[in-house]
């Protein structure tokens, strides 16, 4: 997946998020949104770490297209 792919990924989560975050203001939300809102979260998180993974290989030199997704598990317990 190149870069445009990742963003574009990126934009359709965020549109989805937007359109459940706004259900959701208004008291609509349906069974599983909730938990569908925790996979776009998980999602994003994911497709954002491989963003910058592709664009560090980038930045020294290296083939953008080696960076690899990482999993779930992984991308939700790195230490801030």
């Amino acid at each position: 997946m190149d870069d445009n792919q990742v963003l574009g990924r990126i934009d359709r989560l965020v549109a989805e998020e937007q359109q459940l975050f706004e259900r959701e203001s208004h008291g609509r939300l349906e069974a599983g949104d909730h938990q569908r809102l925790e996979e776009i979260r998980v999602s994003l998180d994911r497709c954002w770490d491989l963003l910058r993974q592709r664009r560090a290989k980038r930045e020294f030199g290296l083939d953008p297209d080696d960076a690899q997704a990482r999993s779930a598990d992984t991308v939700e317990h790195y230490e801030q």
